[in-house]
Order: structure tokens, then sequence, then C-alpha cells
């Protein structure tokens, strides 16, 4: 365990961190589309993305859910810190987007390791000013931009995130991150097909 963290953190953590971590972080694996937190749980542990790509949802009174922002390797997520810290319930859902690996730290280290390790104190306030960029990077993208343009910089996110062209999502799916109908997304996905931007394929979209 203490090799695979040093793999990932040698160059950001003291190496007494580092082992601190190996001693009481749990190896997490996760599937393609499991749930990793649903609204309502009380967290328990802080996660640390050391691979794969984890997507973070607001979901609203009526069930409906819009994407907010990315959690790649490296990353953790601001909003469970959050509810570590204070004890809450969640208000965020996070999906795996593709199959990950965690490291789950209990919640009780997290305020030990800020007041003993200088570079945890500067990776959790980094990660909090992070999230908070993303977050209002969305409310711009919601409240600014057309939703051609939101469907343009989620395919563009998308193959960012998977570091491939071929993006295997449906319709439906793109229309609930979005928070829109599956008709208004398979609309302009046939737009930007014809203006050859994208080609539609029956179980995947290939951006060109």
């Amino acid at each position: 365990m203490e090799e695979l963290i040093r793999t990932y953190y040698a160059s950001q953590f003291e190496p007494e961190l580092v082992k601190e971590i190996s001693n009481v972080g749990t190896l997490v694996e996760v599937s393609e589309g499991d749930d990793l937190i649903k609204p309502g749980q009380f967290i328990k542990s802080m996660p640390l993305l050391l691979e794969g790509s984890i997507k973070i949802l607001r979901p609203d009174a009526d069930g409906n859910e819009l994407l907010l922002y990315h959690l790649e390797r490296g990353d953790t997520c601001a909003m469970t810190m959050t509810c570590c810290m204070g004890n809450t319930k969640s208000e965020i859902h996070a999906v795996a987007e593709t199959n990950s690996k965690l490291l789950m730290i209990p919640i009780g280290k997290m305020e030990e390791w800020s007041s003993r390790f200088k570079t945890w104190r500067n990776f959790v306030f980094s990660s909090y000013h992070e999230r908070m960029m993303e977050l209002l990077d969305s409310i711009d993208n919601i409240a600014f931009n057309n939703m051609d343009d939101r469907l343009n910089r989620y395919l563009k996110d998308k193959m960012k995130i998977l570091n491939s062209r071929h993006i295997h999502t449906t319709h439906r799916q793109i229309a609930d991150d979005l928070h829109t109908s599956r008709v208004v997304i398979s609309r302009l996905l046939k737009k930007m097909e014809n203006e050859g931007e994208i080609a539609l394929h029956r179980r995947f979209i290939e951006v060109l």
C-alpha cells in the first residue's frame, strides 16, 4: 500500500504523511456506473482518487441531477470534506464515470493531519479552491452559455477525461447530466454531425 501511495503522492506529501496514509487508508476499487456517495448519506471517510474519473452531481427536489464537476487522478471532493468536517448529510451524488481506484481516509485524520502536516493543509485548501473555481465555471456555463455551447464543452471535457475521441454514452445520459431533455440533445448532436464536428455511431459518439 505504501508503495502505491508513494507513486501518486511522494512529490506532494512528506514521507511521514505518506506512511500514515498507508496505515489508515482503505483501497477501494469501483466499476463504471457505481455509486460512491448518495444524497442523504452521512460521510465517514474522505476519498483520494488514485485512478479513473468520478462525476459529482447535484440532485433537485424532483430527482433530476445536474453535473457540477469531475474528479480526476489526484483530486478529492471539497463537498465531501465539508460534510465530513460538519458531520452533515451529503447533498451530492458521486458516480464512477470510469473504473476507478480510491483511497478512503477516515474523517478523524483530516483535522489531525491539517495541524501536523503543512503539505496536507495546503492540499486541502488547494482542493477547496479548485472545486470552487469549477463550481463557478459550471454556474457561468449554465447562466451565460446556450445549450449548443454547453454540449460542445461537455463533449470536450469527456474526451479529455477518457483520453479518447470515442465517447461511450447515451443521449439520455448526456441530457441528464446537462439537465435538459433527450430530444434537445439528440437534435443538437445531429446538428453537430451535419456540421462535421462529430460522428454518431450506434453505441458511441466520435469527436472529429
